[in-house]
């Protein structure tokens, strides 16, 4: 029996990737048999776009494909560390992870190279007991998510800079959907227009059994 499982949060800004998070790490950590070892890593391990020292860098290509070969190596040594001490309960030594903006956030950036070494990554997180949840919100939803998140912020935006974000949110969205179909570990997509987080992560971990 594997000892590991995970789930891969994805999603374009304002889906819910945070709120599902701590909802997700709330739930697992109040039911009596799931795992003590826990891996959770928000998108600053992983995601492309960093503010370093005040200011926002974008990592290469294969800079990216590096970071995340490292986050899943740690993964790697932890399982066959668990595989070398023998079979026990999912409680005692199972591994519970979650990783924020992973590999489909790589595809979407670099949509249009060479596919190789993202595909042997998922390949490698498929054996860790990987799935993906895409997080995504309704077309008529979007303007609303937003704005909800510092509406101060948005009082002096005009009507067409405001189409123009959401319509960035759903062409990215959009591009998420079409590479989750290229990508060898089972995605599910979540609407989270009712932001119900605790619902979906009841859904996430039922997934996961």
């Amino acid at each position: 029996m594997r000892q590991i499982r995970g789930v891969i949060l994805e999603g374009y800004s304002h889906a819910g990737k945070t709120s599902t998070l701590k909802a997700l790490k709330l739930l697992q950590a109040q039911e009596e048999q799931t795992e003590r070892s826990v891996v959770i890593l928000g998108e600053h391990y992983s995601q492309i776009l960093n503010r370093v020292h005040g200011e926002l860098v974008a990592l290469h290509r294969e800079e990216h494909l590096e970071l995340l070969h490292k986050r899943v190596a740690m993964l790697q040594e932890l399982n066959q560390w668990a595989d070398a001490l023998g079979q026990a309960s999912r409680q005692s030594r199972g591994i519970f992870y979650v990783l924020e903006r992973f590999h489909l956030n790589h595809r979407a950036a670099f949509a249009d190279q060479d596919s190789t070494q993202v595909t042997e990554l998922e390949r490698t997180l498929v054996d860790l007991g990987a799935i993906t949840i895409l997080l995504t919100i309704s077309p008529e939803a979007v303007e609303e998510r937003i704005q909800s998140r510092s509406p101060a912020q948005w009082l002096d935006k005009s009507k067409s800079y405001i189409a123009a974000q959401c319509d960035e949110l759903l062409k990215v969205q959009d591009m998420l959907r079409e590479q989750s179909k290229k990508s060898l570990i089972p995605t599910i997509e979540i609407n989270t227009d009712s932001k119900d987080w605790s619902l979906f992560a009841k859904q996430i971990l039922k997934q996961l059994d």
